[in-house]
């Protein structure tokens, strides 16, 4: 019972949207930078602008409330104003993967029924692969909007006199929109605002559902979690399609930041972007750490302060993470899922582990840690009694999470959504202990999906591919430590009597047919261990991989 004189109104609620921060942000940082992308250069007064003129374009091509708009794009500015425009009219964004080949993003048009796609220059001939195969289906094939090279007034023109005369371009659509347009805010703050595939397989893609509720209030969590100062200055390296940047592309809004965008991330390009720009926070996957410790001492540069990182993914070795600290980096570790809207957990640092050595503060980081602010638990269960482990770091058990920052559930997937939230918790599928102290450390994860550069790779996917090569009889997939990508494919292959396959027949009949960070870069052929009813135990060629260490530069692509 509400207590009396109770009420609910317009004037005491308002639905959860991070809408509301770019409204702010032009309004107290209206003449600070918010975008710089060489030498294109935003003001957040102007950002507002062009993110209306956005939405009202939108509006005037009949996207309607909950309609669903793709993007195929790397980090640049039309990137991250899709991530507000899009919301703004009333549409649920879908940030594509720029690994994905023609087949998979075909696939995941047709399955969200998408009416726009967004495609950066570079991208176009894989959307336009993608709306070939979906032509010869009975979808309807979604609007095309080409976004131009701005740094080269050349490769703009162009792709504009090779477009077909009914492909719009993003600047001359932005044209058309109105800077004053009315935001259409959603009715129920837990409408959807985004919609983010799963590397699954292409024969059933995992679309999960994100709400302006838990963008908005996860926002605020990794505001805290990368100790993201008012004003900061973002470094873009982790992708924005990855689970919306990890919903810092709403995040930097809220703190009326400025957004640096990398076009594609190179050493080079950071150190420089760095010291150029006076980079206060960053963020992306173990690789991206050793990209930075590993690049030339010609590369590398003093940094004017330290830099915050968040990284999440494979847990990064420790000596990447002392590495990364001796370069002036302040690196904090988290995990979460797709399906958590990105990062769940974060190591929170202790005082009295100051006193430790290097090597023990190191491995001590690379936990997983604890549950953000605004998560309500995170728990360590037996998927079956659903009881919690002994805090002993011996007890393995399922990474369990429940709170207003899990997702809605999976898109045209009501079975899979009841799965994930069987017992009123959302499933990981994740192994890991619990120390005494509470705090949390990955093990394994139960499902064999190998982690490359914070994408995830599914190895049933890989293996149906490897199946298809007419000399296999047998083969399995595991991840193999890649001091660059974390973890890349090994394939362990068995022939079939009487035929014969090369290690780079294997690959190529991979890469043919697969996005080529998905196909394997080292085969080995052997008999496959079985188990006595058999199935094949992973965990034996697990063991072996790991005893041979790193995937060799050489094999690298």
């Amino acid at each position: 019972m509400q207590m009396e004189g109770t009420v609910k109104c317009s004037a005491n609620y308002v639905p959860l949207s991070p809408i509301s921060f770019l409204e702010r942000s032009a309004m107290v940082y209206s003449d600070r930078l918010s975008i710089v992308h060489g030498n294109v250069k935003f003001t957040w007064r102007e950002t507002r602008h062009r993110c209306h003129r956005l939405a009202s374009a939108l509006t005037r091509l009949g996207i309607t409330r909950g309609d669903v708009v793709a993007a195929l794009a790397p980090n640049i500015p039309a990137m991250y104003e899709l991530h507000l425009g899009v919301p703004m009219a009333g549409a649920v964004l879908c940030a594509l993967n720029t690994r994905h080949d023609s087949a998979m993003v075909s696939v995941i048009l047709k399955h969200s029924d998408a009416k726009i796609i967004f495609v950066d220059y570079q991208l176009l001939d894989v959307a336009k692969g993608a709306l070939e195969i979906l032509s010869k289906t009975n979808a309807k094939l979604p609007h095309l909007i080409l976004i131009s090279d701005t740094e080269s007034q050349l490769s703009n023109n162009n792709n504009r006199r090779s477009l077909a005369p009914e492909i719009l371009e993003y600047e001359s659509l932005l044209a058309t929109g109105e800077p004053n347009f009315e935001e259409v805010w959603p009715n129920d703050e837990c409408d959807a605002i985004a919609l983010n595939y799963t590397s699954g397989t292409t024969s059933r893609p995992k679309g999960v559902i994100y709400s302006h509720r838990g963008a908005y209030l996860n926002s605020l969590a990794v505001i805290i979690l990368a100790e993201m100062a008012s004003m900061p200055v973002y470094l873009w390296t982790l992708p924005m399609f990855h689970c919306n940047g990890w919903c810092l592309t709403w995040a930097v809004a809220a703190q009326g930041g400025t957004n640096i965008c990398l076009r594609s991330v190179t050493a080079e390009g950071i150190f420089d972007s760095i010291v150029q720009h006076q980079v206060t926070n960053m963020a992306g996957a173990p690789s991206v750490l050793n990209m930075i410790i590993n690049a030339p001492r010609s590369v590398q540069r003093p940094l004017p302060r330290t830099v915050n990182v968040m990284t999440g993914g494979a847990p990064p070795p420790p000596q990447v993470l002392l590495k990364m600290k001796e370069l002036g980096f302040n690196v904090t570790h988290g995990y979460g899922l797709t399906e958590t809207y990105g990062p769940a957990t974060l190591c929170a640092w202790k005082p009295e582990w100051n006193s430790l050595s290097p090597d023990e503060q190191a491995k001590i980081q690379a936990r997983q840690g604890v549950n953000h602010l605004v998560l309500e638990e995170i728990d360590i269960k037996d998927p079956e009694s659903m009881k919690s482990v002994p805090s002993d770091a011996k007890t393995m058990g399922e990474v369990m999470i429940r709170g207003n920052t899990v997702m809605n559930g999976y898109l045209k997937d009501l079975k899979a959504t009841q799965d994930a939230f069987k017992g009123g918790w959302f499933r990981s599928g994740d192994l890991a202990v619990k120390h005494p102290d509470g705090y949390i450390e990955l093990k394994d994860r139960s499902k064999d999906i190998i982690i490359s550069g914070g994408e995830n790779i599914s190895t049933i996917e890989v293996e149906s591919v490897i199946y298809s090569h007419p000399a296999v009889l047998e083969t399995a997939v595991v991840g193999r430590p890649d001091d660059h990508w974390g973890e890349s494919p090994c394939a362990f292959v068995e022939l079939k009597d009487g035929c014969n396959a090369s290690a780079n027949d294997i690959i190529k009949h991979c890469r043919d047919r697969l996005p080529h960070y998905m196909a394997p870069r080292t085969v080995i052929f052997d008999d496959l261990p079985k188990t006595s009813t058999g199935k094949t135990q992973k965990f034996v060629l697990r063991q072996r991989v790991k005893a041979m260490g790193s995937v060799p530069k050489a094999s690298k692509l």
